[in-house]
């Protein structure tokens, strides 16, 4: 029925041992860790697994409910992929549901082989706009950054050691996949880190509210090179992380609101930046 098809295997049972990657995969445990054991992720959709596979990610195996095998067998056939032997598992709602621990309203999900991170200064090196993330911890949020970074044009994003993981689930599934578009790594040590960013030529620009100039003011004299640095949801930005940035920005605004989400922030700050 399928031309040159992985490997299609139906289960029934949550307990396989080969489910082991998707066993229990719950939101709150896997908010406990920061990567995945065995340097692995989970895309969730046809379009994420899709994305994920164009980015140059092996999928290590892929569950899904039978209808979605017509969407999900020419991905997984396609150049590149096709030599692979990736296995199918193919199960009831039901079975799926007690393996994963939530219920797979998007039809599938890919195991995929986490790929190395690339270096801090290979990353930025021909880059004009990129996005330091300071400890935000919400999934959400950090998929909403990725995603704003993606469609406003900032050439990459840099996660914090206690950011969240931008290849978790719910991270990527908000991204709509640009995690996997917009190129980005974790850096080792922050605030350490800004050192790196001052020599390659960075202005740091970090959103927050004290001793701050008007967003359009400095959007108006650009410098060539910014990193644009926002906190987390709570507590906002570092005292060292302000004292590492070259200038505070503040985007002006009006009815008693002091401040904005962080992923709508990002999105106004880099649509002026743009």
């Amino acid at each position: 029925m399928f031309p040159c098809v992985p490997r299609i295997i139906r289960i029934s049972d949550p307990h396989d041992p080969l489910l082991r990657d998707y066993r229990d995969l719950t939101d709150v445990a896997l908010r406990r860790v920061t990567e995945p054991a065995e340097g692995l992720y989970l895309a969730e959709s046809s379009k994420v697994i899709a994305r994920a596979i164009e980015a140059g990610h092996r999928p290590r195996s892929v569950l899904l409910l039978e209808k979605w095998l017509d969407a999900l067998v020419p991905i997984l056939s396609g150049p590149g992929v096709a030599d692979l032997d990736i296995p199918i598992y193919v199960g009831s709602s039901e079975t799926l549901e007690s393996t994963t621990g939530f219920s797979m309203h998007r039809g599938a999900l890919a195991s995929m082989m986490r790929p190395p991170l690339p270096q801090v200064s290979d990353l930025i090196a021909a880059a004009r706009r990129i996005v330091v993330i300071e400890d935000v911890v919400d999934h959400t949020n950090v998929g909403a950054i990725f995603r704003t970074a993606a469609a406003l044009g900032a050439d990459a994003v840099l996660v914090t050691p206690r950011c969240a993981d931008p290849l978790y689930r719910r991270s990527v599934r908000v991204s709509m996949g640009a995690v996997l578009q917009v190129p980005w790594t974790r850096l080792p040590e922050w605030p350490e880190g800004a050192d790196v960013l001052h020599g390659a030529g960075f202005t740091i620009a970090a959103l927050a509210l004290e001793d701050a100039v008007d967003l359009a003011d400095f959007a108006s004299a650009a410098p060539e090179r910014i990193a644009l640095l926002l906190g987390t949801e709570g507590d906002g930005l570092s005292r060292n992380a302000l004292r590492a940035a070259d200038v505070t920005v503040r985007i002006p605004m009006s009815g008693g609101i002091d401040s904005l989400n962080v992923a709508a922030a990002s999105a106004v700050a880099l649509w002026a930046l743009r």
